[in-house]
């Protein structure tokens, strides 16, 4: 009888503490600073500075804009076989963050009808940062991501390129097309257009016909059809509808500063000195040889070298490195490095999509007859003038004149009497230079078009036998995480290598 007693009082000794602490659990368990409910203003601003931020600076070297003796830092100029993982980072970033966070919004407004314009943003920009994405790898998980949370797909399918493709510009035009000026939109949440309905439309459908353009070697039947489509809707033709990230700061979280110049202040030029560079970068010898030869006034605004301990713009001292040394030159102050007043602002916009691109796009539908309004002439002058103004954005120091710009245009006309070959050539050297620093766009171009001609730098010990990249590699936990799916993707586009052409890309 004790023994039960005992027995019994230890259980209810048991229930009490249990129910004391039970009391309370549930609150200490949750995230004080996390909602179960998705905001789709926070979370679509999370989504625009994440998209942006999701860019590979290494393609500035393999463009040939920058480069660094470092063979780490270096590796998207020379293209070191050790540091391949450095590819993996677009994918690795994008579902955790901007994918997942798009695709929350989407899901939280797309069965609401006031919001139908929250969600036709929201559409754009998905669209936008899944055509990045593809653009560097090729096929990837597309239809079943960021279905995780929601529908526990946690190894989603690897979609084609192909399919990827249409169902982006699909999305582009039905996005475009509801948009309605009577409802509610995202407003100050949104930091490329403020709400504004018109530019976003504009954005839609320039981006609908940079994706044209890209199918032009491999489908140009279907190529012609989405850029009159784009044409027709209506694309970027003026600077004040320049697709941007705004509102970047100097101070504060490193989020809400200008991604680029952060990461390329953090990685070389804090020090502003020329020479206490971390990672050895500086301007590569190709970008600035081309800005020298040509006179171009761009070179003021976006090059120094420190005389001194003091940023000399002027053309006479610029001098590019090469991207073929492999350890700190005893006159490496004398080389040249971006702009502190420009390029290097952590409060300068970001620019996404530009007037002076679609220009340039529009000057190649017009020598393929696809656009008649202007001569590809008028369009890449145009693309030349808007390239050059956009600097202003940047402050007193990008400020490039009239008078600069026209000269600059008339020593340097298009070829009209010479080849399509010919006129392409001098169009996309033009955008090599009009679009920096957008070195994922110029990447993506000259695999299309092949130009600018860069000629590939063949570093001892580089990864593609002295080739420049055609694609960026999946990351290693694709194989170790979703192998069936990895696999899959990898057999029908072929091997995960540097050098393996996707679906777009042929010769």
């Amino acid at each position: 009888m004790n023994r039960l007693k005992s027995q019994l009082i230890l259980a209810l000794i048991f229930c009490l503490l249990f129910s004391s602490c039970d009391k309370g659990f549930e609150e200490m368990n949750t995230n004080p600073n996390a909602s179960p409910v998705v905001n789709p203003e926070f979370t679509f601003t999370k989504a625009q500075l994440d998209g942006a931020a999701n860019t590979l600076i290494l393609l500035q070297g393999t463009m040939q804009y920058t480069t660094s003796f470092n063979d780490v830092a270096g590796f998207g100029a020379k293209y070191v076989l050790s540091q391949r993982s450095a590819s993996y980072l677009a994918f690795t970033n994008a579902y955790p963050k901007e994918i997942n966070e798009i695709i929350s919004v989407i899901n939280t407004v797309k069965d609401n009808p006031a919001q139908s314009n929250l969600l036709s943003a929201s559409r754009i920009w998905k669209a936008y940062i899944f055509s990045r994405l593809t653009d560097l790898y090729g096929d990837i998980p597309y239809s079943e991501a960021g279905k995780g949370y929601t529908d526990a797909i946690y190894k989603p399918v690897y979609d084609t390129q192909q399919s990827i493709y249409f169902d982006l510009l699909k999305e582009l035009d039905e996005a475009a097309a509801a948009f309605d000026a009577s409802k509610t939109t995202f407003g100050q949440a949104d930091l490329i257009y403020g709400g504004n309905i018109a530019p976003w439309k504009k954005f839609a459908y320039s981006l609908m016909l940079r994706l044209a353009m890209r199918m032009t070697k491999v489908d140009p039947a279907n190529a012609e059809l989405w850029a009159r489509k784009a044409i027709a809707g209506g694309v970027i033709l003026d600077n004040a509808d320049i697709a941007k990230v705004n509102g970047y700061v100097v101070t504060g979280q490193d989020i809400n500063k200008n991604p680029l110049a952060l990461n390329m202040l953090n990685s070389d030029y804090i020090q502003a000195n020329g020479t206490s560079n971390t990672e050895g970068g500086k301007f590569q010898d190709v970008f600035i040889n081309s800005l020298k030869a040509n006179r171009d006034p761009r070179l003021a605004v976006l090059s120094v070298v420190y005389v001194n301990g003091r940023a000399d713009t002027s053309a006479a001292v610029q001098k590019g490195m090469s991207a073929m040394l492999g350890s700190k030159p005893s006159d490496f102050v004398t080389y040249s490095e971006p702009n502190q007043r420009t390029i290097l602002q952590l409060n300068s916009p970001y620019l996404l999509l530009t007037n002076a691109e679609t220009n340039f796009l529009l000057a190649e539908a017009a020598l393929r007859g696809w656009y008649t309004a202007n001569s590809a002439s008028t369009l890449y002058e145009n693309g030349i003038t808007a390239s050059m103004q956009q600097w202003a954005l940047f402050g007193p120091a990008g400020i490039i004149s009239a008078d600069q710009a026209n000269t600059y245009i008339r020593y340097h006309k298009l070829p009209v009497s010479g080849t399509m070959a010919a006129q392409l050539e001098q169009i996309y050297n033009e955008f090599w230079i009009g679009v920096y620093p957008n070195s994922q766009e110029v990447f993506a171009t000259y695999r299309r078009t092949g130009y600018p001609a860069l000629v590939p730098n063949n570093y001892v010990g580089n990864a593609t036998g002295g080739k420049i990249f055609r694609r960026m590699e999946y990351p290693i936990t694709e194989q170790n995480l979703n192998g069936e799916n990895y696999r899959a993707a990898v057999a029908r586009q072929g091997p995960d290598d540097f050098l393996t052409r996707m679906w777009w890309d042929k010769l």
